[in-house]
C-alpha cells in the first residue's frame, strides 16, 4: 500500500507558531524523509466558510497567506502538492454519502466539535456545514486514501472519527477506503504550545499569537510582553518554570547549540530553569534568549517567504496545479465509492446487459 499524508489548515489568517510546532514543522520532516509515496497539503477553505459564510472575503485573501506561509516553513511544492480544498469537485459529493453513515450523537459527543461550538459561543444557532465538520473532513482524507494524517493534538478526535466512517463504509459496501493513523509532534510540548498570554491555546481568534510571518520588530515585541511568573517580581525572587510561558517556548524551540551562540553562561536548559527556581534570574534575561532563539528559527522563514512574495502569479500557478494533481486523485476514488456503492449507473455494463435481458 502507498504510504499518503494529507494535511492542512483554515485559511482564516496567517499561520501562528502553535501551528508551526504542532504540525507545519512535522510536515516539512515528513516531506523531506524520503519515506511517503504522495504528501497533499490541503488550503481548507470550504470548511473556513462554515463559520465566516457572511465573510468570504477574509478567507479569499488569506488564501494566498496559508500558500506563502507553508512555502516559507519549507514545503516543497515539487514535493508535497499544496491544494485548494473548495476546487476538489469529489470533496461535497464524498460527504453526503458519509452523511448516511453517521448519527447525530456521534457528532454531539465529538470532543472537538464541542470544544469549537463552546469557543464560538453557539447555541441552536450553528451552522449544519460547521455541525458535519468531522465528516467533511472524512472526505478530504479518504478522497486521497490518506494512510497518514500530521495534525495537533486537539484534532485527534476528528481523526477517530474519519476511521469509524472508513470502517462502516468498508463493512457496508466492501473494501474501498483506507483507515488513516494520526502523527503527531515527537515534542510533547508541541502538541499545544500556548498563547504569549499563557492561555490554554495559541489563537488567531484570542489575539495570542506570534506568526510565522512577524518581522523582527514584532516578534520582539510580543515575547517581550509575555506572561511568565506573576509571583517572580524581583530578580532575586524564586520562580516557577511550570506554566511559564517562556520557559515553555524555551522547551519547543531551544537547541542545545543555542546555549554556545547566545548564552554560553549556561551548560544548557536545565541548568537555566534550576537557576530561575532558586533566584537571581531575571524574566528579561530569559526573554532576550528567546528572542533570539526565535530569530534563528524564522530568519530563513521570512527570507523564502521574501523571495515567494516577489512572484505572487507564481504562487498562484503552484496552487493552480496541485489542485489538478489532487483533483485527478479524489476523482478516481469517487469512481470507487460510486461502483462499491451500486451507484454508477452508466459505467456499469453489467447492470445495462441485466436490464436490457430482464426486458427483451
Amino acid at each position: 500500500m502507498s504510504k499518503i499524508i494529507l494535511t492542512g489548515d483554515r485559511p482564516t489568517g496567517r499561520l501562528h507558531l502553535g501551528h508551526y510546532v504542532g504540525s507545519l514543522r512535522r510536515r516539512v520532516e515528513l516531506q523531506n524523509s524520503g519515506e511517503f509515496d504522495k504528501i497533499f497539503i490541503m488550503i481548507a477553505d470550504a470548511q473556513a466558510l462554515t463559520d465566516n459564510a457572511d465573510n468570504p472575503e477574509k478567507i479569499r485573501t488569506n488564501i494566498l497567506e496559508v500558500a506563502l506561509d507553508y512555502l516559507s516553513v519549507g514545503i516543497d511544492p515539487s514535493r508535497s502538492d499544496i491544494l485548494i480544498q473548495s476546487q476538489i469537485r469529489a470533496l461535497p459529493e464524498l460527504a453526503f454519502y458519509y452523511m448516511n453513515l453517521v448519527t447525530v450523537a456521534r457528532l454531539q459527543r465529538n470532543p472537538t466539535v464541542k470544544s469549537e461550538i463552546s469557543m464560538r459561543g453557539f447555541k441552536t444557532e450553528i451552522p449544519v456545514g460547521f455541525f458535519t465538520y468531522p465528516i467533511s473532513q472524512a472526505a478530504d482524507i479518504t478522497a486521497f486514501k490518506a494512510t497518514a494524517v500530521p495534525v495537533g493534538e486537539d484534532q485527534e478526535p476528528m481523526i477517530e472519527q474519519t476511521r469509524e466512517i472508513v470502517r462502516k463504509f468498508n463493512y457496508t459496501y466492501g473494501n474501498v477506503l483506507v483507515e488513516p493513523e494520526i502523527v503527531l509532534s515527537d515534542n510533547s510540548v508541541c502538541k499545544r504550545l500556548p498563547g504569549t498570554d499563557g492561555k490554554a491555546k495559541m489563537s488567531k481568534s484570542l489575539g495570542n499569537g506570534i506568526y510565522i510571518s512577524d518581522d523582527s520588530k514584532t516578534l520582539k515585541e510580543k515575547v517581550m510582553s509575555m506572561y511568565t511568573d506573576p509571583d517572580h517580581i524581583r530578580v532575586e525572587d524564586p520562580g516557577k518554570v511550570e506554566g511559564n510561558t517562556v520557559f515553555t517556548y524555551l522547551d519547543a524551540f531551544c537547541v542545545p547549540e543555542d546555549f554556545g551562540e547566545f548564552l554560553p553562561d549556561y551548560n544548557g536548559l536545565d541548568e537555566l530553569k534550576e537557576h530561575y527556581k532558586k533566584g537571581g534570574l531575571g524574566d528579561v534575561k530569559i526573554k532576550k534568549f528567546l528572542i533570539k532563539v526565535l530569530e534563528r528559527e524564522l530568519a530563513p522563514i521570512r527570507e523564502r517567504r521574501a523571495r515567494y512574495e516577489k512572484d505572487i502569479p507564481g504562487v498562484y500557478e503552484i496552487l493552480k496545479e496541485g489542485t489538478g494533481r489532487a483533483n485527478e486523485v479524489a476523482d478516481a476514488t469517487l469512481r470507487e465509492v460510486k461502483e462499491a456503492m451500486k451507484i454508477n449507473y452508466f459505467e456499469d455494463k453489467a447492470l445495462m446487459a441485466d436490464q436490457v435481458q430482464k426486458y427483451s
